[in-house]
């Protein structure tokens, strides 16, 4: 019993790396990146397009884990689709409902959602061969990574672009978002380019960059005890 929850727990944990850092689908696969270069000229922008995608992410992964013994091998992928799309529908009546402000400002990358590759490829890949409560953690891990990924490019273009953070915060979070506007220099020009679609692919290239550079660092670190034990071994 005990080794089983042990087991139970490492998937868990497993799928935590795999969604945060590991086989994060905006780093590592380089998938969703439309949604993510276009709408991430500031913070709030990328939370909203975030928070839609990890939700169509857990349900999809989950609804797709439940019914996946019971959709036929041939028509699993237009399946997959018409469940994505119906959540996509869902979130994008939500947002015209009760953030339509924000809703116009994303505009058409709401329903495109429908043709984020992560999306399919999470319930391809994993959410058709696994249990529903491993699906949700896999869901909610890749759509917390990919909303990372989203926010700090977003902070990056809005601060080097307006020296601004959570500007227009209102529009998602009510009267209460006009407070967590921070304005880093009054009369700041602004930089354009970090706002153009050129400064999201170099912001984009700077992140992948860095994890790339953790990585190298973390695989020769984790190298180094083997070779010292190599060397001992053949002196």
């Amino acid at each position: 019993m005990v080794c089983a929850k042990i087991s139970v727990m490492q998937d868990y944990l497993k799928i935590t790396r795999n969604g945060l850092w590991n086989n994060n689908q905006a780093l590592v696969a380089l998938l969703g990146l439309c949604p993510l270069l276009a709408v991430t000229n500031n913070v709030v922008n990328a939370i909203s397009l975030g928070l839609a995608t990890t939700f169509v992410l857990i349900a999809s992964n989950v609804t797709v884990s439940l019914f996946r013994k019971y959709i036929r091998k041939e028509v699993r992928i237009p399946i997959f689709v018409l469940l994505i799309a119906s959540f996509v529908t869902i979130v994008d009546l939500i947002m015209q409902s009760f953030f339509y402000d924000m809703y116009l400002i994303l505009g058409i990358f709401v329903p495109l959602i429908v043709t984020n590759c992560a999306i399919l490829g999470r319930a391809e890949a994993f959410a058709s061969k696994n249990s529903w409560d491993k699906s949700f953690v896999d869901g909610l891990m890749m759509g917390i990574g990919f909303t990372a990924v989203l926010v700090l490019l977003g902070a990056m273009r809005e601060i080097l672009g307006n020296g601004t953070l959570f500007d227009q915060a209102d529009l998602l979070f009510g009267e209460f978002g006009t407070s967590l506007t921070i304005t880093f220099f009054s009369d700041y020009q602004g930089s354009l380019i970090a706002l153009l679609p050129p400064g999201a692919f170099i912001g984009l290239g700077l992140i992948v960059a860095f994890k790339n550079l953790i990585d190298s660092k973390q695989k020769t670190a984790q190298a180094a005890p083997i070779a010292h034990v190599a060397a001992k071994a053949q002196a």
